[in-house]
């Protein structure tokens, strides 16, 4: 059913087809939202909910009790990040859809060990998208029992969930507060290092967004190739990709073959 082998998998590898406002266009649209809508949802709010229910484990119940340690999607959703970025992303010639939800608010000084509590309350956001991407790509193992066109669209939507997931992972593991990796890197490294890191946490949405999206835009302009995304989370998650499509014993080319057609499908 699907290409064997894929070789240079990259980000780039998506094209806008330009859809016009027709049935067919209408309907491949309304086919891409079916194929992420779900992943993407799941994805940010199993994250958002593992880190507060880890917190209230560890003595901050703050996001126990603001209702933000459940499943229920609309209890994390941003309107921007849960639905309008996807969205725009959807349309635009982005390989993949991305998105976030609203933080889960997490008091520090109210865990039993601040420091080393904080740890755990930030891996376990990526923690948990990793469990997802695991269980998607096992499942794929059995999409074949389904028919045709049910497992078809299985298929992708399991590979848009192992895609979105691991890059979430690995996006939220750069070592820049207030990522989840930043703020492992404050509580894992000594007090001299950590307070000035800390201090980043102000300025750390912006240092990510002018990395991820203004670089390549002046690299462009220069003729300089500064796509920073590609080096620091797409090049890791696809490796990450790779590991966990041999532990769950799916062939590899499987799923970077679905993951290649979804890329450049729409």
């Amino acid at each position: 059913m699907w290409p064997r082998r894929w070789r240079g998998l990259t980000p780039c590898s998506r094209t806008a087809k330009g859809r016009g406002v027709t049935a067919e266009g209408i309907l491949s649209f309304l086919y891409d939202v079916s194929l992420w809508a779900i992943p993407v949802v799941v994805a940010i709010t199993f994250h958002e909910a593992a880190h507060g229910w880890v917190a209230d484990r560890l003595g901050d119940d703050t996001a126990r009790r603001l209702g933000r340690v459940t499943f229920n999607p609309l209890r994390h959703i941003d309107r921007f990040g849960t639905i309008v970025l996807p969205a725009l992303l959807l349309i635009s010639p982005v390989p993949f859809v991305f998105g976030y939800a609203k933080p889960v608010p997490v008091n520090f000084a109210r865990l039993r060990r601040p420091k080393r509590d904080m740890v755990w309350v930030a891996l376990a956001g990526p923690g948990t998208n990793m469990v997802l991407a695991l269980g998607s790509v096992w499942l794929l193992r059995f999409v074949h029992f389904l028919p045709q066109p049910v497992a078809d669209w299985s298929a992708l939507t399991l590979a848009a969930s192992v895609l979105i997931n691991v890059i979430l992972a690995v996006f939220n593991m750069l070592p820049l507060p207030p990522l989840d990796g930043g703020r492992v890197a404050v509580g894992l490294l000594p007090k001299a290092l950590a307070v000035p890191l800390a201090r980043v946490e102000r300025w750390g949405i912006l240092i990510v967004i002018g990395a991820m999206f203004v670089l390549p835009v002046i690299g462009d302009l220069l003729g300089l190739n500064l796509r920073v995304f590609v080096v620091l989370v797409w090049a890791p998650s696809v490796v990450v990709m790779g590991g966990i499509a041999s532990l769950a014993g799916v062939d590899e080319d499987l799923l970077f073959g679905l993951i290649a057609f979804l890329m450049g499908h729409g």
